[in-house]
């Protein structure tokens, strides 16, 4: 296992407590380098969305715990976020949760000359993820071949 996977580890087991204390659920949690910075970062979520002052409940608590934990190298900042709307799919609860609703896809590669497609979540299992478009054709997608999943949003 990497830092980076360690760290994220680390950090979503103490973190899952404070969250599930205050019924939030935990999106994802991610260990980046942007700029010459190291971020920690935990998206957290619940129904009818995150305010900033859940956010910084959590933040609060969590900045106790990594200050006596000392378990990352180096300096880094830590944020807690809300997905946003823009909120990938990652975890079978994500795609379980889109099923039946419309999804954005990316692509790696150009597929039928084409690298975005949207459609319904029709199914998905381990390894891909099948959606119906609007001209009711049925796409399926290995998830190594996905650069970006996503519900789809109109504004």
């Amino acid at each position: 296992m990497s830092k980076k996977e360690s760290y994220e580890q680390r950090t979503e087991e103490l973190i899952l407590p404070i969250l599930e204390e205050n019924q939030f659920e935990l999106v994802d949690v991610e260990y980046v380098k942007e700029g010459s910075d190291w971020y920690l970062r935990a998206y957290i979520d619940k129904d009818g969305g995150i305010t900033v002052n859940d956010c910084e409940l959590v933040a609060r608590k969590m900045n106790e715990i990594l200050d006596r934990e000392d378990y990352i190298d180096g300096s880094y900042i830590f944020e807690v976020s809300s997905p946003g709307l823009g909120r990938p799919l990652k975890k079978e609860k994500d795609y379980v949760r889109a099923m039946g609703k419309e999804l954005e896809i990316r692509t790696y590669r150009t597929i039928d000359h084409e690298k975005e497609f949207y459609g319904i979540l029709k199914a998905f299992d381990e390894n891909s993820v099948t959606i119906v478009t609007e001209d009711e054709r049925e796409l399926v997608f290995d998830k190594k071949d996905i650069a970006l999943i996503r519900l789809a949003f109109d504004f």
